[in-house]
């Protein structure tokens, strides 16, 4: 019952959510997102620093006492337009703690000021900068929420269409997979949290000019050969249910290792809410998928060498 009660207390602050999206003026929303960066607390033990990548901007979480020699490069969601958020942080540092590896939050370039391939650009720059640093490709995975999920998959098709190594895997929440639909609703189906207008104003400002068939923009028009393992988490009360599926699929008849988790009752990037038990699952569950690639990686070389 009191699982049930926390899940309610949280559910009851979304329609709140649907309405500063669509009535907040960005310039507003960017403006309280920097305030609340500015106090925000991390917990879990972690400790945050900023981090200069190449010029493209971001933050490192660390987990509690001495952390691996892994890495999670972490792409925050907000429809491509917003920044990263304190939510965003807090999550982090639990992956943080759970995994034993450090977090960079990679604060890429919004739209609409800066549309595609914008962020693109900034994550695989942020990614190259971590290898320059010297940390190897098996020990560095992705991950990504919403639009950061989409630009997980990006990075991905890049990296490798590029002939850059590849991280050990990747996870993806609620990942958003095609942009190239005009249709946000579902007939008798109303998203607890996404309102139609702005995923409409976030695709949108995300392409300007771009066609949104472009493979490293809609991913399920492209080529997912030779990604690495891939965990895909959505949740079923969410419009972006579809889209993780979708992209599932093809990933697997890609001959792609992917598994897809789709968590009941949960609506879009759930495991920002980390007083959901169903979040602590989830992260859990990447966090565990996480380790075991890194392993994974570790004793190919091993058995090479």
């Amino acid at each position: 019952m009191k699982m049930l009660s926390t899940e309610w207390s949280v559910r009851a602050c979304l329609p709140l959510i649907r309405f500063m999206q669509t009535f907040v003026p960005l310039s507003m929303a960017h403006w309280l997102l920097k305030a609340g960066m500015a106090r925000v607390r991390l917990g879990y033990g972690a400790a945050q620093r900023p981090v200069t990548a190449d010029g493209v901007g971001g933050v490192w979480i660390d987990p509690p006492g001495k952390p691996t020699d892994k890495v999670v490069l972490y792409l925050h969601g907000g429809g491509f337009v917003y920044g990263l958020t304190p939510l965003h942080l807090q999550m982090g540092a639990y992956l943080a703690m759970k995994t034993g590896a450090r977090i960079l939050e990679v604060d890429y370039r919004v739209a609409p000021k800066h549309p595609f391939p914008a962020a693109l650009e900034d994550c695989v720059t942020a990614y190259h900068w971590l290898l320059r640093q010297g940390v190897p490709a098996r020990h560095i995975a992705v991950a990504g929420d919403s639009a950061g999920g989409n630009l997980t998959l990006a990075t991905l098709m890049k990296l490798r269409d590029d002939g850059n190594p590849l991280p050990a895997a990747a996870a993806c929440l609620s990942p958003v997979t095609d942009l190239s639909s005009k249709n946000h609703t579902r007939p008798g189906f109303k998203d607890p949290l996404l309102p139609p207008g702005a995923m409409k104003f976030y695709n949108e400002a995300y392409l300007a000019s771009s066609d949104a068939r472009n493979p490293l923009i809609s991913p399920v028009f492209g080529d997912l050969r030779g990604l690495p393992p891939l965990l895909i988490h959505a949740g079923e009360d969410e419009i972006l249910r579809d889209d993780a599926v979708r992209i599932t699929n093809l990933a697997k008849a890609a001959g792609v290792d992917a598994r897809l988790e789709i968590y009941p009752r949960m609506w879009h990037v759930w495991q920002l809410n980390l007083t959901l038990p169903e979040a602590v699952q989830s992260l859990d569950d990447i966090a565990g998928f996480l380790k075991l690639h890194y392993e994974s990686a570790d004793a190919i070389i091993l058995e090479k060498g």
